[in-house]
Formats: C-alpha cells, sequence, structure tokens
C-alpha cells in the first residue's frame, strides 16, 4: 500500500495540508463508488490486480489534495483512461444533482486535476497514437478540459442551482451550453482519429439497459434542443436489457443526435429502435432538416471534405463526427446507412446483435 502511495504521488501528510471541503470529498467518493461498481461489469474500466477500492482511494486522493496531479500520478499499470472517463462522467453527474454540492469552482477545480491525470494517462499509453498526430491529439486535450468546465458550469446556471435567472439569460446559457458541446465533441473526434481508432469500442459485450443510454444522450443534448425550439422523440424496444457495447453506441447516437439538432430548424429529432428479430435491433436518428442530395452524400463520410460547389451540406466541415461515428458501427459489426430527402429530412441508421440481457429485479430495489 506504501508502494502504491507514492506512485500516486501524495502522502497522508500532504493530503492532510492540501484537504478540500467535506462536500467535494464527499461528492467525489461517491463517483468512485459508482465508477468502482460499473466496473464489475465492464471489463474495460477495471483498475487491475489489487483491492479496487483501494486502488480508487488513491485516484479520489490525487484529485481532491494535490494540487499537481502530473508525472507519476497513478499506478500506471492500474489505472485505465476508460476508469479515469467514468470517474468524471459520474462526478458531473453527482454534481448535476445538486445534492449536498460543494461550490461550483471546487467542482471545477476537482475536474481540472482528474483531466490532468487522464493526460499522464494517455502519455502512458503514447505509443499508440500515429506519428505527426501527437501535438494534434494534445492540443485536444488541453482544449477538452476547460470545455467540460464550461459544460458543467452553463448546466449548473441554466438548472438555476446557483440562483434564478430570467428567460434571456437561460437561453444565453443555452447558446454557450450548445457551443461548448460541439466543441467538445470535435476534440473528442479529433483524439480518436489520433489514435486511428483504437480503442473505440469496450473489449467485451457488457449487460446494459437500451433506454438508460438513450436517456442520457436526451439530457447531454436537451440545452441544445430548448435553445432552438426543438422537440426530441425517444422510442426505446420493448425488451430493454441487452449484452452489447454501451459507450460506442451512445457515442454514435450523441453525434447523430448532436448534428441532426444542429441542422434542423423547425421539427424533431427522433431517436429509435426497433426490434427486427429477438436479437437484432435497428437504431435510427431521424430529423426534420432541409436534406441532403445525392452529390452531400456522396461526400458525408470524407474527413476534412470540401464541399465541392460551395453549399454547405449540413453537417461540420471536418467531417469527424460521422467518420468516427460510422467507424463506430463497424466496431461493433454493422454498417451504418443514410436516407435523405430535401425537404423531408435525414435518417441515419444501422443494426446491431444485441441478445437480451436479464432484466433487473425491481422489487429488491
Amino acid at each position: 500500500m506504501a508502494k502504491d502511495a507514492a506512485e500516486i504521488g501524495i502522502t497522508r501528510a500532504a493530503a492532510v495540508q492540501r484537504a478540500a471541503s467535506s462536500g467535494t470529498r464527499a461528492l467525489v467518493e461517491r463517483a468512485a463508488d459508482a465508477a468502482v461498481a460499473a466496473a464489475a461489469d465492464d471489463p474495460r474500466l477495471r483498475l487491475g490486480a489489487g483491492d479496487p477500492r483501494a486502488i480508487a482511494d488513491l485516484v479520489v486522493e490525487a484529485i481532491i489534495a494535490s494540487e499537481h496531479v502530473a508525472r507519476g500520478a497513478a499506478p500506471a499499470s492500474r489505472v485505465p483512461v476508460a476508469f479515469v472517463d467514468r470517474l468524471r462522467a459520474e462526478l458531473i453527474r453527482e454534481a448535476a444533482a445538486g445534492t449536498d454540492s460543494p461550490a461550483a469552482s471546487e467542482v471545477l477545480a476537482v475536474l481540472a486535476r482528474l483531466e490532468t491525470l487522464r493526460v499522464e494517462l494517455l502519455a502512458r499509453d503514447a505509443a499508440t497514437f500515429p506519428t505527426g498526430m501527437d501535438f494534434v491529439a494534445g492540443v485536444a486535450h488541453d482544449l477538452r478540459s476547460p470545455l467540460t468546465s464550461i459544460l458543467f458550469l452553463a448546466e449548473t446556471l441554466q438548472s438555476e442551482l446557483s440562483g434564478e435567472i430570467n428567460d434571456v439569460q437561460r437561453r444565453q446559457l443555452g447558446i454557450i451550453y450548445s457551443a461548448a458541446l460541439g466543441l467538445v465533441t470535435v476534440a473528442s473526434d479529433i483524439i480518436e482519429l489520433a489514435r486511428n481508432g483504437s480503442g473505440l469500442t469496450e473489449r467485451t459485450p457488457t449487460r446494459f439497459s437500451v433506454t438508460e443510454v438513450m436517456e442520457s444522450v436526451h439530457d447531454i443534448v436537451r440545452p441544445l434542443a430548448e435553445e432552438k425550439g426543438l422537440t426530441v422523440h425517444l422510442f426505446p424496444p420493448g425488451i430493454d436489457q441487452r449484452f452489447g457495447y454501451p459507450l460506442a453506441l451512445s457515442r454514435v447516437l450523441l453525434n447523430l443526435t448532436t448534428n441532426g439538432l444542429k441542422f434542423t430548424d423547425d421539427g424533431f429529432v427522433e431517436i429509435a429502435v426497433r426490434a427486427l428479430d429477438a436479437v437484432r435491433l435497428e437504431f435510427s436518428v431521424r430529423d426534420t432538416g432541409k436534406g441532403y442530395t445525392r452529390q452531400a452524400i456522396d461526400d458525408l463520410y470524407h474527413p476534412f471534405r470540401r464541399s465541392r460547389d460551395g453549399k454547405k451540406y449540413g453537417f461540420s466541415g471536418t467531417g469527424l463526427g460521422l467518420t468516427i461515428s460510422r467507424r463506430l458501427v463497424v466496431a461493433m459489426g454493422s454498417s451504418l446507412e443514410v436516407e435523405s430527402r430535401p425537404g423531408w429530412g435525414t435518417r441515419f441508421f444501422f443494426e446491431l446483435d444485441l441478445p437480451p440481457g436479464p432484466e433487473p429485479d425491481r422489487s429488491a430495489a
């Protein structure tokens, strides 16, 4: 244990000296508990040999008590980047819930330290980056940290957790949130492209709730939809519990939904799941935007594409979102298809084999 503490880059004295507020510690510990629980079902999150709770405690100490969580900030062979990603997601979820949450400034400081830890762990895996992309990926990481903080702060203010706001301010916060979300998505796409698509999906399928994946995407894009006066419809499947790759699936649905909202001025965006048989499901994201011509559809999957006729086709000029989404769908054993008509809108869809899993025992809960 002493060796692990040395690896984590802190000492008990340092932890006491720089102790954060009890509210901040409780927030991070709740997020760590959720991440450790998720690791039981997801091999990508597991903390290697040893007691997962003890290793998670070291990570908690590092991001709470350390003013500089760099260079050797975690046991290199024990903490995967996926665990840090899950910890960050759980931390933001807990903070947004507003239950005994500390001051926003403390949460932002913790998020910054967590991102520093993440960058250090990615440096450990730097050999997976193709030659010539290290700098680009590093810039994307530097951008994603403050942008994530902007997302959290904008959502906190919009939810009136820090006090009442008027309708004009709510709309302005929606614009800020939407802009930051778009930039975070681009940064994430650049990182995945730099890694040449390695690690796009979980290593092994896990049991998950399709409805929860759809609802999580809806929660993320809700400020963008509200700011534009659009509705997001969800149509989940009859059998909810499935075995598959929830992280990859949520990334695809988020990319497609975000872009659908971005380029739809009136109407709705629809996320639908249809059972084709007991195992196979069809996922689709449809918008009521302007639609695409045949020429535009031919260019959709080209990263860093340029318009051939000077017209704006809709998706970002880099084309990274669709490129990554297509790779994710292929990695899950399917293909991303599209149908579009001017004046009708656009529908992206793909099919996945997701065997049903046992429904959770709700009576115990």
